[in-house]
């Protein structure tokens, strides 16, 4: 039988999440940072539309986006509520499909093959998500989930859009090739250097190009993604590969004690995230970013499974001891990978974004 996938993809998730809560900031720019002041070292989690108007959008750093626009209206970011708003966001979903992959906190796969009316059920999911949650979502729909993806951003926000596979190219063919999904900034720096720039030119890429460049396997796959060729399943559970937790400090850092500090913090951080989640991890990780922008990671793997901070601690701080500093801290990371329950079974995806109590969003 045909498939029929939904991808399913919140607007503005964490502002809107925010605006539930702070109504009297609609309509006016807003975001949702790592930093707590313009002046902080944070980036842009997400962008109200009318911020992302000024030029605002995720991923930008803090500083320029105040710059950009000084009268937004910046709120921290509270990962604790996001994860209570999105495990509302899921549960509305599953009363609609019983095959939901969970892809993010902000959006989600339907297996909609069995529904007789796959766009009248997404319009029904999109009022249930407004009545329940309060919040909008954009949801596309295609036979595959390449291309259910790429329609939900086509008709944003607020959006419903069906992509056939043979109109893709059609509808996004002169878009950049980093639109599709798994071309990254690298890849798609290699891909312009190579003069294909959009999605068309990657899909008419003679044959033996890519696979040159990338090898056999991804050069064949990211020419069938470009052409709207996907096979992938709805999952509904994923393997959860981490727990991690970061900081990336307002000045630049040299002083040993004071960065042996924050591994500590960070470090129990993950342990308890670890614990709460019923997840011990195997392998230890630091991340350290020293000025300008030079990222640098080191990991251990232990015998046995843990998610005892003072295991975790110590190997964080050895890992940093280790670690010839040239030059001055910027960020510091630590994580837990090669997990499992506590139990010993294998973890499971729906895992990795906590439910956490029934969400209350009128706050």
């Amino acid at each position: 039988m045909p498939r029929t996938i939904a991808h399913v993809d919140m607007d503005a998730f964490f502002v809107s999440v925010e605006l539930v809560r702070r109504p009297q900031l609609r309509g006016r720019p807003v975001i949702v940072a790592t930093g707590g002041d313009a002046a902080s070292r944070g980036v842009v989690m997400a962008a109200s539309y009318e911020a992302r108007e000024f030029g605002v959008h995720s991923a930008l750093p803090l500083a320029i986006a105040h710059r950009r626009c000084p009268q937004a209206v910046l709120i921290p970011r509270d990962m604790a509520f996001y994860r209570r708003a999105s495990a509302k966001v899921m549960e509305v979903l599953r009363g609609f499909s019983d095959r939901v992959e969970v892809a993010g906190l902000d959006e989600a796969y339907l297996d909609l093959s069995e529904c007789p009316a796959p766009k009248a059920r997404a319009r029904q999911m999109k009022q249930r998500m407004r009545d329940e949650v309060r919040l909008v979502c954009s949801v596309g729909i295609a036979p595959n989930k390449l291309c259910a993806k790429i329609a939900s951003d086509l008709d944003k926000p607020d959006g419903l859009c069906v992509l056939e596979p043979e109109r893709m190219l059609e509808a996004v063919g002169d878009r950049p090739a980093k639109l599709i999904p798994g071309v990254g900034p690298r890849t798609s720096e290699r891909l312009t250097g190579m003069g294909i720039r959009t999605v068309a030119e990657l899909a008419s890429a003679p044959d033996g190009v890519l696979e040159r460049a990338f090898g056999p396997r991804l050069g064949n796959e990211l020419r069938d993604r470009a052409r709207g060729r996907d096979d992938r399943p709805v999952v509904t559970e994923r393997e959860q590969k981490s727990e991690s937790r970061e900081t990336t400090f307002a000045q630049d850092i040299s002083d040993r004690a004071t960065l042996e500090a924050t591994v500590d913090e960070l470090a129990d951080s993950v342990a308890r995230g670890l614990s709460e989640g019923g997840h011990a991890g195997r392998t230890i990780t630091l991340k350290i970013r020293l000025r300008p922008f030079r990222t640098h990671t080191r990991r251990r793997t232990i015998d046995e499974h843990t998610s005892d901070p003072a295991v975790i601690r110590a190997i964080a701080r050895r890992l940093l001891a280790d670690f010839e500093l040239d030059a001055p801290v910027r960020l510091l990371g630590v994580g837990a990978a090669g997990l499992v329950r506590t139990d010993g079974a294998p973890v499971a995806a729906a895992e990795s974004a906590p439910a956490g109590d029934a969400l209350t969003l009128d706050v």
